[in-house]
């Protein structure tokens, strides 16, 4: 875990046993908190009559000052009786009631005044009153009033304040205190070092935390079982459960006994990360070490059942519960048992109302995370019921079960039902929250409804919700997820000048949109910004700057931004390297992709599948099917198991070496319980299409439609393909009306596979009626035309063969209209790109050439298709309307001179 190695951020401890020339305390260090003898701590002068107090008779004749000198003498008499406690909370009522001193600087200049000799003794107890009376600002000042008069507070009085500053949230503050009270030589011992850690880790500093430890085993001090509590707890926030298991073994070593705290951290750390197993287990150990669970413990439990969706395991939970008294007898039944499906009705009925005249018993967490679990099976209205029955009941449930409600139906998409169960919400007394209304704004915004997102905005301040720092990045997310950039520049200023400081998930959902419309430059300049905001980028943006340049080929700035992770501390993730090793694949760096792959596993980074995934589609892009499968049988050596994506690019590089290879991948897939999607079976289809065989490209065909899977586009052309190579040609009509009736409309690319495959075949009859079929259907697409055209040059002879062949023919009719007229402009770049393939095809006789059909000149062609094609054709050298002028199909013009 590496804290042996970290140096601790705080003076050393060596300068905390200096004594310098100060007083400490002489006074036990439990003094604070127990009564002892105060005798032994205070001079001898002090058992007699003390001649402090000989300037009474001065001050006499001051009613307020009689009383203050009153509180002295009362204040030395408790000490003289040896009440360390009762003298303690004295010293606390004066600091409350202001009374007959003002303040505690008042109070500390009389009482030191007065009692010069119980001055050390008087200023800790003050120093403990203060703290306990969260006085943070008095209590520090008067530390260092103390520190001016060479005295120290003792430890238990330091742990006090300590305590009050975590318990109010001043976690810095709390730092900074700790570092100053071990610098000024102060003594922390294991509770100190306990809030100091705490504090650490609720910053989210687990670094700092784990040197605060090892300065612990430095000072001699070891950590108790509530400092590991606190570390372990910091860890499973961030999700290092491992780390925390490791910290949970180091407690057992120490001989420290882990708690209720300690299990029920763990459990509900494993639970959020979706290792329920591991987290019954823990629960099982709690058994052995007789620690029983408590309703934390239960609901931990729950909540991990319930967002994995095992609500059949949550149902046995919730029985254990009622067995151990955490619930009423009954109540399972009442959530996951409709009355009509048990076989006794009455006696169900009874039971039913057994349990909802004790549903103000029911915990409300517990209630929340069922009606969460219901929720998140698509039960939502189950949930709203059994709501209702526990409300009618006497179960008061709060904002925190109605916002439940509200994300499930905005989940869902009812956006109508969360907004009235806002409604109910409200009937009942209860305000919407920020929470309520954030569910809301961001539904609004996924579904692209600004207008309405702003209209709920508006009411959210209408009732004086201040925006928190989830709603801006809420509206940050909307308005780059739309590319209103600018809306979002301007929120970041109004958070600034709210006070409210952008997070790094602000800036997150900004620079990932940035990056996703191109924005390559703006999104650095965020990362610039956040720096001068004093918001540190987490590895999370750094992947995002990365993907952005890899998908845009800019391996060079994507390292960059690898190097400056490094710099700052921010260590590269897996993350990092699959996007990067993606990158160097996309852009053909396939060797680079393995280097960086060796490198990442030699810094203790472990390659998953995702890495894998990325090295073999960028082999198999570079047409390397030998590395392909070698990397797949290391990832199996590895113990990595293939998922779907693994095959894509397999199968698609695996097509070039024959039937069989893919054959047998295909199969390896399904006996690991894959299951293909369209992806492998269109790369199935097409392997078997380019070998031939229709019979199994079929079966396949009929395979994923039973499996759910719906034929695309890809599917159909490459059907087609081996349909025409098998010259089923009457079979390929049918094929296009099947495209058709599932929805799937033929393009360009479809029309130029038919228009090649008559062609291949010789039927130009047939390849005319899919020109004109595609001009026909989408007269509106005409523009993808050209490029399907120009993609075939090859045709261009057979082109001028079948309009005249099929004028003759009777096919072509002299009147076509519009949509035939649409010709000219597809025919015009057609020719003009294909001029030198005429122009090498020698004397231009093209196969099935006879004597009855001779070429005919351009204005012939035009004419009898209804089409104006004159000055279409680019004339150039040699004189290319002069060849197809000629016409005469003998070669006597251009052919013959321009092609010897």
């Amino acid at each position: 875990m590496g804290r042996r190695a970290a140096t601790l951020l705080l003076p050393k401890l060596q300068v905390s046993l200096r004594k310098e020339h100060c007083n400490s305390i002489s006074v036990p260090l439990s003094f604070p908190f127990c009564t002892q003898s105060v005798s032994e701590a205070l001079p001898e002068t002090h058992h007699a009559q003390n001649s402090d107090l000989s300037f009474e008779n001065k001050y006499s004749f001051d009613p307020q000052e009689q009383e203050r000198i009153e509180q002295v003498r009362r204040f030395q008499n408790l000490l003289q009786e040896d009440s360390g406690n009762a003298a303690q909370s004295f010293i606390k009522s004066l600091v409350i009631s202001k009374t007959p001193f003002s303040s505690p600087f008042e109070l500390f200049a009389f009482f030191s005044h007065s009692l010069p000799s119980l001055k050390p003794v008087f200023s800790n107890m003050l120093f403990r009153a203060c703290s306990e009376s969260e006085l943070i600002n008095e209590v520090t000042e008067l530390y260092s009033l103390m520190r001016k008069d060479c005295m120290l507070p003792s430890t238990g009085s330091v742990n006090r304040l300590l305590e009050t500053l975590v318990t109010l949230k001043q976690f810095e503050k709390t730092l900074d205190l700790f570092s100053n009270f071990v610098e000024s030589g102060v003594r922390p011992n294991a509770f100190s070092y306990g809030k100091a850690v705490q504090a650490a880790v609720m910053m989210k500093d687990l670094k700092r935390g784990f040197e605060l430890m090892n300065a612990m085993e430095e000072g001699g001090v070891g950590p108790s079982v509530f400092t590991y509590n606190v570390v372990i707890g910091g860890l499973c926030k961030v999700r290092r459960i491992e780390d925390a298991y490791n910290l949970f073994d180091e407690m057992i070593k120490r001989k420290l006994v882990p708690n209720l705290v300690t299990y029920n951290t763990l459990i509900d750390g494993c639970c959020k990360v979706g290792e329920i197993e591991r987290a019954f287990s823990l629960r099982e150990r709690m058994r052995t070490e007789d620690v029983k669970p408590n309703l934390v413990t239960y609901n931990a439990l729950l909540n991990g059942l319930c967002h994995s969706q095992r609500m059949d395991e949550a149902r046995k939970l919730l029985q254990e519960m009622e067995a151990s008294r955490f619930l009423p007898d009954g109540f399972t039944s009442v959530v996951f048992d409709d009355l009509s499906s048990c076989g006794n009705y009455n006696a169900s009925l009874d039971l039913h109302e057994k349990v909802l005249h004790k549903a103000e018993t029911i915990d409300e967490y517990t209630c929340s995370i069922l009606l969460d679990g219901l929720c998140r099976v698509g039960m939502t209205e189950k949930a709203e019921e059994v709501l209702a029955k526990l409300t009618e009941n006497g179960f008061i449930p709060s904002k925190i079960v109605y916002n439940i409600l509200v994300n499930a139906y905005c989940q869902e998409g009812d956006v109508k039902k969360a907004i009235l169960t806002i409604k109910q919400m409200e009937e009942r007394g209860l305000k919407a929250s920020c929470i309520t209304f954030n569910t809301l704004i961001n539904k609004f915004f996924d579904t692209k409804e600004v207008d309405q997102a702003e209209r709920w905005l508006k009411k959210m301040e209408e009732q004086g919700i201040s925006r928190s720092v989830e709603t801006y990045n809420i509206l940050i997310n909307g308005y780059a997820s739309m590319t209103q950039f600018d809306k979002c520049f301007q929120i970041l200023e109004e958070m600034e000048e709210t006070g409210i400081k952008p997070t790094a998930l602000s800036y997150g959902s900004l620079i990932n949109c940035l990056c996703k419309d191109g924005k390559l430059l703006e999104a650095e300049l965020m990362l610039s910004d956040m720096a001068g905001r004093g918001v540190s980028p987490n590895a999370e943006i750094y992947n995002m700057l990365i993907e952005g340049s890899c998908s845009r080929g800019k391996m060079k700035e994507a390292f960059n931004f690898l190097d400056e992770m490094v710099k700052k501390g921010t260590g590269p993730t897996l993350v990092t390297y699959n996007t990067l090793i993606s990158g160097l694949g996309r852009n053909g760096r396939t060797s680079e992709a393995e280097e960086l792959l060796l490198q990442m596993t030699s810094k203790g980074c472990n390659p998953d599948v995702i890495t894998y995934n990325s090295l073999i589609s960028g082999y198999a892009k570079s047409g390397n099917t030998q590395k392909c499968l070698e990397l797949y049988d290391n990832m199996k050596n590895l113990g990595i198991k293939p998922t779907v994506r693994t095959f894509h690019p397999l199968i698609n590089a695996c097509s070039k070496e024959g039937v069989e290879t893919v054959e047998r991948l295909f199969h390896e897939m399904l006996e690991i319980d894959l299951v293909p999607d369209r992806i492998v079976y269109n790369s199935m289809i097409y392997s078997y299409a380019e070998g031939g065989d229709v019979e199994k490209a079929m079966s396949l065909l009929h395979q994923m439609v039973e499996h759910g899977i719906q034929p695309d586009k890809v599917t159909y052309n490459s059907l087609i393909v081996v349909y025409l190579r098998d010259r089923r040609v009457s079979e390929v009509k049918l094929l296009i009306y099947d495209m058709k009736v599932k929805g799937v409309v033929p393009m360009a690319d479809t029309y130029n596979i038919l228009v090649k495959g008559h062609c291949d075949l010789k039927d130009f009859q047939g390849a005319y009626f899919w020109l004109i079929t595609q001009i026909e259907l989408a007269p509106n697409r005409l523009s993808e035309g050209p490029i399907a055209i120009r993609q075939q040059k090859h045709l261009v002879v057979d082109l001028q063969v079948i309009l005249p062949r099929l004028h003759h023919k009777g096919v072509v009719d002299r009147n076509a209209g519009d949509c035939v007229d649409a010709l000219r402009f597809q025919l015009g770049g057609f020719f003009n790109e294909a001029r030198n393939v005429f122009l090498r095809t020698g004397r231009g006789e093209c196969a099935g050439d006879g004597e009855e059909y001779g070429l005919l000149s351009l204005g012939e062609i035009g004419d009898r298709c209804g089409l104006d094609l004159a000055g279409l054709v680019e004339v150039g050298e040699g004189g290319f309307r002069e060849l197809v002028a000629d016409g005469d199909g003998g070669g006597n013009g251009g052919f013959g001179s321009e092609g010897s």
